[in-house]
C-alpha cells in the first residue's frame, strides 16, 4: 500500500527571490508560475509577498518559496533579509524598456553582496510578447549572460511562455548542486544549504530554450 504523501510533505524546500526593476511583471511571473494567473491590472508589490509550488524532480518533492518584492528604490531597506537563505534568483527585466536592462548590473552586484557566492542566477528578460516594441536584444541580453556567467531565459508571463521552463530550470540547478553535496558528504538526507564553493554545474544544451554562460559552461 503506498504511504499518502500530505501536501506539505516535501524533501528539499529551496528559497528563490524574484527581484528587478518595478513594473518588469515579477509578481505576475510568480502568480502565473504558483497559481496559472495573470493580472493585467496588477499593481506594483509593496514590501514583500510570497507564494510556494511544489513539484518534483528525479523522484524528489522540491517545495520553492519564491519572495517577491517592490522594485523602487523606497523599499531597499529590506535587502538583508530578502536575501536571506536565498539559493536561487530571478533576476527580470522589461524586453521593451532598456533601462530596466542597464539596472540588472546593479541588482546583479546587490545580489551578490547579499547571498552565497554560487546561487542559481537566471536572467529572465519578460514581455517578450510585445515582439513590436521589444528594446532589447536576444542577443544583447545573451552577451550580459555570458559576461556574468547566468542562465538566460525570454519570458512572457501573459502568453505563459517560459514560465515553468525558467522556475523549473533553476530549482533543477539547486537540486543538482545540494544533492551532490549531500552524496559527496555522505548525508543524503540533508536539507537545503547554500551551494559549496567551487561547485561547477554540468550543463546540457542540447535544443532547450536556455543556456548557462560564461566561465561554468560545459
Amino acid at each position: 500500500m503506498a504511504a499518502y504523501r500530505g501536501e506539505e510533505e516535501y524533501d528539499y524546500l529551496f528559497k528563490l527571490v524574484l527581484i528587478g526593476d518595478s513594473g518588469v511583471g515579477k509578481s505576475n511571473l510568480l502568480s502565473r508560475f504558483t497559481k496559472n494567473e495573470f493580472n493585467l491590472e496588477s499593481k506594483s508589490t509593496i514590501g514583500v509577498e510570497f507564494a510556494t509550488k511544489s513539484l518534483k524532480i528525479e523522484g524528489k518533492v522540491i517545495k520553492a518559496q519564491i519572495w517577491d518584492t517592490a522594485g523602487q528604490e523606497r523599499y531597499r531597506a529590506i535587502t538583508s533579509a530578502y536575501y536571506r537563505g536565498a539559493v536561487g534568483a530571478l533576476l527580470v527585466y522589461d524586453v521593451t524598456r532598456h533601462v530596466t536592462f542597464e539596472n540588472v548590473t546593479r541588482w546583479l552586484k546587490e545580489l551578490r553582496d547579499h547571498t552565497d557566492p554560487n546561487i542559481v542566477v537566471m536572467l529572465l528578460g519578460n514581455k517578450s510578447d510585445l515582439r513590436h516594441l521589444v528594446a532589447v536584444s536576444t542577443d544583447e541580453a545573451k552577451s550580459l549572460a555570458e559576461r556574468e556567467a547566468l542562465y538566460f531565459m525570454e519570458t512572457s508571463a501573459l502568453e505563459a511562455t517560459n514560465v515553468n521552463n525558467a522556475f523549473t530550470e533553476v530549482l533543477t540547478q539547486i537540486y543538482g548542486i545540494v544533492s551532490k553535496k549531500a552524496v559527496e558528504t555522505g548525508d543524503e538526507g540533508a536539507t537545503t544549504s547554500a551551494p559549496p564553493k567551487g561547485q561547477t554545474i554540468n550543463i546540457k544544451d542540447e535544443g532547450s530554450a536556455w543556456k548557462k554562460f560564461g566561465c561554468c559552461s560545459t
